[in-house]
């Protein structure tokens, strides 16, 4: 893609989210997300692949349903109560509307099913960007919203990490592996969005660095699949020995950084007389620890028959950028002993 082509779409990215994040009027908001969508639009078909002009297809056909529920929802709140500002919307039944618009948004279970089918179809560079970038401004209207109903995001939290577990359960693609991942850790985020916005963003900001270290290593090991994975430690011995712990910090397992969220996010539902939600989040947890075991086992603890081309690769130097790569695993794997720096500056 033409370099100055591709600094205009990714400066409209930018745009479109930060207008999002600083509106508090629905028409703005819902403009920043329209600029969002038509800018990524053309970087997820740069490879003019069919796969590719389907997922894009279907992206498109997603994010417009999704943005025109939010414009009608927004409407209709202002011709009943004649208020347009986010933070005032009053009326239950558009509440529920702009709610299951951004949960459409977000890829959230039940309205999920397009997210692993349009990460499928796209390369993982443009997949990083919507699996994490993409997911800002929709999650900045759903923490302004006041009045949501408290049982649809527990319904949709504990739906979306269930989904999210069961469905990667039987996946060979390594980019629908991290699609029903994205969809159970937004689980985690909404179960908790009522009770405590600050440990949501805690969630996604934690989400975002463990997610791009995932993507960045897939990348550079050009591993799409699970049989490819065997590949790796031929192409990057050292970070093929680091990846397993960046799973294991996806599924939320001690010592590492992935296990500081969720610990808390059980914390706070355990203090808000949720016992059955927090032992089924955390029983849901144990489903998606599965596949990130496997992805594991696979990638470290298996060889592949046909790696004996491979064997000197790593002695080639990569012409890859790793620095973004080498900063996400450093925050992925050792962010815990800072927790308590890391808990003040968020819930404050």
């Amino acid at each position: 893609m033409n370099p100055y082509v591709l600094t205009v779409l990714l400066f409209s990215l930018g745009l479109g989210t930060t207008t999002t994040f600083a509106s508090s009027h629905w028409l703005m908001a819902w403009m920043g997300l329209e600029i969002n969508t038509l800018a990524i639009i053309p970087l997820m078909t740069q490879h003019h692949h069919p796969r590719s002009v389907e997922a894009t297809t279907k992206y498109f056909l997603t994010q417009a349903t999704a943005a025109t529920m939010i414009l009608f929802a927004s409407t209709t709140n202002a011709w009943v109560t004649g208020e347009w500002n986010i933070q005032e919307m009053s009326n239950p039944l558009t509440m529920t509307v702009v709610t299951m618009a951004l949960a459409l948004k977000l890829g959230l279970a039940p309205m999920h099913f397009w997210l692993p089918e349009v990460l499928q179809g796209l390369d993982l560079t443009t997949g990083v960007i919507l699996s994490t970038w993409q997911k800002l401004a929709p999650f900045a209207l759903m923490m302004q919203l006041n009045d949501t109903n408290p049982t649809l995001l527990v319904a949709l939290g504990l739906t979306s990490m269930i989904v999210g577990g069961w469905g990667g359960l039987n996946q060979t693609q390594t980019r629908k592996i991290l699609a029903y991942s994205s969809i159970a850790h937004l689980g985690w985020m909404i179960l908790v969005l009522q009770f405590s916005p600050s440990l949501t963003l805690l969630a996604l900001t934690l989400y975002l660095v463990m997610t791009s270290a995932t993507f960045l290593t897939f990348k550079l090991t050009s591993s799409l699949n699970i049989n490819s994975l065997a590949c790796s430690w031929a192409k990057a011995p050292a970070l093929t020995a680091l990846t397993p712990l960046i799973l294991l910090s996806l599924g939320g397992l001690p010592p590492l950084s992935g296990f500081l969220p969720k610990w808390m996010i059980l914390t706070e539902l355990t203090k808000q007389n949720l016992p059955l939600t927090a032992t089924i989040a955390a029983m849901t947890a144990l489903l998606s620890l599965y596949f990130y075991l496997r992805l594991s086992y696979a990638m470290t603890l298996t060889t592949s028959p046909t790696t004996l081309p491979h064997t000197a690769t790593w002695r080639l130097p990569s012409k890859q950028l790793t620095l973004m790569l080498a900063m996400a695993t450093t925050l992925a794997l050792g962010l815990l002993p800072l927790s308590p720096m890391v808990l003040t500056v968020m819930m404050h």
